[in-house]
């Protein structure tokens, strides 16, 4: 964080600063430029922490740990008996938010920062990652770690940039309408990306037509001066252009696109295709992060690093250099007997789950089998169901060689496959993960492909890395 002194912390957090006593302590004017967190693990010297209360336990109780590790003031709700300076808030996530936005404001008044922010159903973390490893190149950036996108993450984030920060890449996510509304009020975006609305979250937002609500909220608050990056091959992104003041940039595998890919080629050391920029501008592009559909996030950075000026050699060179979209997305393990694991389990939505299918079924080798290893596909309320079926006919018309279903919240996948008069025992369901791997340690041969897919909440990505462990030299 940039440094600041303890009342303008308090003033930025909108909160009431009370100061600790003793000869040590810190004044009102003391300067504070350490990292901020809400997890007390992380706290060092001269860190500043945030008892932010939570779903299972409180921030305060992990607050004398914060001070420990050496916190030089902590946010509260409420005074805790520690020899800390403290800023008392009604409310800690709001003042982290307020916090974030006073220091982004003051940062941005030096000139030097542009900020991009990146939204959308599937995508937002690949594309917030291959767009940070193309600023990475031409100058000092910030962006999220992991999928820290929501109230707490991306204000987090936002607290990371400096006075010699030049790029900041937020990814912002929500769960309800407001949501990212409130994170581009904190950034205020140059450049705002859309990358798909599908089903994600729908069951949390009431449906796909509140979701595209939601989504269009990164672009409706920008200026005539900002620009909208907009994937023209999905029509409900491209429905935005009508609602954004901004300039649109446009991007996809059409001709409308400005910035688009042809002659796209996918295979198990990823995909070929040759990259397009406006003016005339191609390259050929060896991208090595497993799976076609990965090919629209790359677009998009493309798209938003062309427009701050990167040249598309550098663009080009950082897309090539990417070869994991990031822990548990497609992440390629195993080797052992020509065994490969795909682990995907990290997210999943029936776009990105039909998506990796497509991907296994096109990458199986010639003498081995395709396995997939599927569980629940949460947040899609009253379509959850539906989608479940729908997933477990893709994997029969795409010919997978062996299905298993883990878990009663997926168990619809293996219903709907058995139904399917075409197969017979290609599919097995098992309560557990534990079950999972098991029957997996019995059944996979060398040369299979085994593909591990589904939402965080189903826990698969730690069964993913247990049979990469296994299957590993």
């Amino acid at each position: 964080m940039i440094a600041l002194s303890l009342t303008d912390i308090a003033a930025a957090a909108n909160g009431e600063l009370h100061l600790a006593e003793g000869p040590a302590a810190l004044t009102a004017e003391s300067l504070v430029s350490g990292a901020v967190h809400t997890d007390s693990r992380e706290v060092g010297a001269g860190d500043v922490f945030v008892a932010k209360p939570g779903e299972e336990t409180d921030g305060h109780l992990f607050a004398p740990a914060a001070v420990a590790g050496g916190a030089a003031v902590i946010i509260v709700e409420r005074l805790l008996d520690l020899p800390v300076a403290q800023v008392l808030v009604p409310d800690a996530v709001t003042a982290l938010g307020d916090l974030a936005t006073f220091v982004i404001a003051r940062v941005r008044a030096l000139g030097r920062l542009k900020i991009v922010g990146v939204t959308g159903s599937n995508g937002k973390t690949t594309t917030k990652n291959l767009l940070r490893a193309i600023l990475e190149r031409v100058g000092p950036t910030v962006a999220a770690r992991a999928s820290f996108n929501n109230e707490v993450g991306a204000p987090l984030t936002m607290l990371e940039v400096t006075e010699e920060t030049e790029f900041l890449v937020a990814e912002m996510g929500a769960s309800d309408i407001g949501e990212i509304a409130r994170l581009v009020r904190m950034a205020r975006p140059d450049i705002g990306i859309v990358l798909t609305v599908g089903l994600a979250h729908a069951g949390g937002f009431g449906g796909i037509e509140a979701t595209v609500r939601a989504k269009s909220e990164m672009v409706t608050d920008l200026l005539p001066t900002d620009i909208a990056v907009l994937n023209a091959d999905d029509d409900r992104v491209a429905g935005m252009a009508a609602i954004t003041p901004a300039r649109v940039v446009w991007f996809g595998e059409g001709d409308r696109a400005d910035v688009r890919a042809s002659d796209i080629s996918g295979s198990r050391t990823g995909t070929t295709f040759t990259l397009h920029l406006p003016g005339g501008q191609s390259r050929p592009v060896s991208f090595r992060v497993l799976g076609e559909h990965h090919v629209m996030n790359a677009l998009a950075a493309s798209a938003a690093a062309s427009q701050l000026g990167v040249a598309i050699d550098d663009i080009v060179a950082a897309l090539e250099s990417v070869t994991v979209a990031e822990r548990w997305r497609m992440e390629v393990l195993g080797g052992r007997d020509d065994i490969t694991v795909i682990n995907d389990a990290y997210n999943a939505s029936p776009d990105s789950m039909s998506a990796a299918l497509k991907t296994l079924a096109q990458i199986r080798k010639p003498t081995g089998r395709s396995i997939a290893v599927l569980g629940e596909m949460s947040e899609l309320g009253e379509l959850s169901g539906d989608e479940h079926d729908r997933i477990g006919l893709l994997a029969v018309r795409l010919n997978i060689s062996q299905l298993v279903v883990v878990g009663p919240a997926a168990r619809r996948m293996h219903i709907s496959t058995i139904n399917e008069g075409s197969w017979d025992g290609e599919s097995a369901y098992v309560e557990t993960a534990d079950d999972a791997f098991a029957l997996l340690s019995d059944t996979v041969k060398p040369g299979d492909t085994v593909l591990v897919k589904s939402s965080n909440s189903a826990g698969l990505r730690f069964l993913g890395d247990r049979l990469g462990k296994l299957y590993s030299w």
